[in-house]
């Protein structure tokens, strides 16, 4: 199901989160809202980032859900929200994405497994969708939040 946001919809979602980050000291530099598939991705850029993101990004998930309770009063159809602040998922996501290729290669050639250091949900997700594409490996997550683990073993 799509929601199919109008642009009186897309102008209010930017409206409360302007106005979100402005209440929270946070004035934003940029901002960019756009919606596809049920996911409304907010693009925002401030002077401070490290403040709103925190260790690991961990801040940044408790700001994404602290504005997805802003939106949902809005907007009646299930969503997700994905926010990103100064591009920081983007970076993450693509060094996840290239340490994934690394290890995956490594324990094809050596044909031993490899067991990664803990990561959150979000971070295990962008591994295994990465390294789900090869055949000459395997992933796994194993252990309990929050120091579950990503294996990577040789097929």
């Amino acid at each position: 199901m799509k929601i199919n946001m109008d642009q009186k919809q897309i102008k209010k979602i930017e409206k409360q989160t302007t106005e979100f980050f402005d209440k929270a000291g946070f004035p934003l530099l940029a901002l960019d809202v756009s919606e596809k598939e049920k996911v409304i991705k907010i693009n925002i850029r401030v002077e401070e980032p490290k403040l709103l993101i925190g260790e690991r990004g961990n801040r940044l998930m408790e700001v994404q859900r602290i504005l997805k309770l802003l939106i949902l009063k809005d907007v009646q159809e299930p969503f997700f929200i994905d926010l990103d602040i100064n591009d920081y998922k983007d970076k993450k996501n693509e060094a996840l994405r290239e340490l994934a290729k690394e290890i995956a290669n490594d324990v094809s050639l050596s044909r031993k497994k490899r067991i990664l250091e803990p990561m959150t949900p979000y971070e295990r997700r962008i591994i295994h969708l990465e390294l789900d594409k090869r055949e000459d490996i395997i992933t796994e997550s194993t252990g309990e939040e929050p120091h579950r683990k990503i294996i990577v073993s040789p097929k």
